[in-house]
């Protein structure tokens, strides 16, 4: 592994998010390789990435690329396909875009770890509600996502293994790509989390970015009407609109520090988890601090609790099926041991060791 020549290869980078987590690791595991991405906004991104050995496109150069990337989508394509890799032996792209359409040279393999085929091309209507598009807006680019499709299936094909996060994204890259993967999954910094040792307190929690898709409503709505002391941290676009159906149960506390969430998870009778996520990383951390989690039954979800020991599902996605739930809920049913141990499967410790032996098996046939 030491004489091989690795590249890694990123949509973007102008955010933080769970892609960005994934990264962050791999490049721990491996240290000076180069970073090949789209765009890089330097003032965005934390200073120890300055650190890295990061190689851009010529989308670095367009204007406002860094705060509505979104805007240049038919462009990146054109961007991942001229990326010069000549001369490395494996390329690991970390793709929830489309940097897994880069032209790998003769020789090389190409392992993607996919944390989802393109959302914008696959769900574009779950895309459209989610980014609030107008109708005029989505009607004109429904051919665009047209033709992006066509492009993104054909580089799919060109991959020569496929890694997937959770069984969800398994089975979307079977279903978009007609392409078989591995389920590794995707790295959880449970450490900062442990449980209180105590008994919980008398309140749910719930949050995270408050947008629409992630399906806050559902927690506000079903503890306003059942009388539930529900806390929502976090914030977004979806906040004003939560306010207003909450009942004098819900209380908002904003943007919290990481040391105040650890304090909320380990203190709540549950963690409420009412989105369809590709995998969710919040269902882990409150685990990590010993609590159970009541979701929402899909999605990653399905990977990281376990009914009956370290939480429970609800379905269909309402107010009505949560309310269910949360009427025969007993914290007192979940041992915070079984819980913890279920989160250390996610721990990155593993997903270093799966990881790594993964690309030694690829490398060595």
């Amino acid at each position: 592994m030491k004489a091989l020549r690795i590249a890694l290869v990123h949509d973007w980078l102008n955010q933080i998010g769970g892609a960005e987590n994934v990264l962050e690791t791999l490049v721990r595991m491996y240290p000076g390789v180069p970073i090949f991405t789209s765009m890089y906004a330097a003032a965005l991104m934390p200073p120890h990435y300055r650190t890295w050995d990061i190689r851009t496109t010529f989308m670095q150069l367009l204007p406002g690329v860094f705060t509505h990337h979104q805007a240049y989508l038919p462009l990146y394509p054109l961007a991942f396909r001229r990326l010069n890799l000549r001369g490395y032996d494996l390329i690991l792209s970390n793709k929830s875009g489309f940097c897994h359409g880069v032209s790998v040279p003769a020789g090389a393999r190409h392992i993607c770890y996919c944390l989802t085929p393109t959302r914008f091309l696959w769900q574009y209507d779950m895309y459209r509600a989610r980014e609030a598009l107008s109708p005029t807006l989505s009607l004109a680019l429904r051919p665009v996502v047209a033709a992006l499709r066509r492009w993104d299936y054909a580089a799919a094909q060109q991959v020569h293994h496929f890694i997937a996060i959770s069984t969800e994204i398994q089975g979307r890259i079977r279903r978009f790509y007609g392409r078989e993967s591995t389920i590794i999954f995707p790295p959880v910094d449970i450490g900062r989390f442990r449980p209180a040792g105590e008994p919980p307190g008398d309140y749910f929690l719930a949050g995270g970015r408050l947008i629409p898709y992630k399906r806050t409503d559902l927690a506000v709505r079903a503890c306003s009407e059942l009388g539930l002391k529900l806390l929502v941290y976090g914030d977004g676009r979806d906040r004003p609109a939560l306010e207003r159906v909450a009942g004098p149960s819900v209380t908002f506390l904003g943007r919290v520090s990481w040391d105040e969430l650890a304090r909320l998870y380990a203190g709540a009778r549950a963690f409420i988890f009412p989105g369809l996520e590709d995998f969710g990383i919040a269902p882990v951390e409150a685990q990590a601090a010993g609590r159970p989690v009541i979701a929402y039954g899909g999605g990653g979800a399905l990977d990281t609790v376990v009914p009956g020991v370290t939480g429970e599902f609800f379905a269909p996605a309402t107010v009505e099926a949560l309310k269910a739930v949360l009427e025969r809920f007993d914290p007192a049913a979940y041992d915070p041991r079984a819980c913890r141990a279920n989160a250390e499967r996610f721990a990155g410790e593993r997903f270093e060791r799966e990881l790594s032996a993964y690309v030694c098996r690829v490398m060595a046939a």
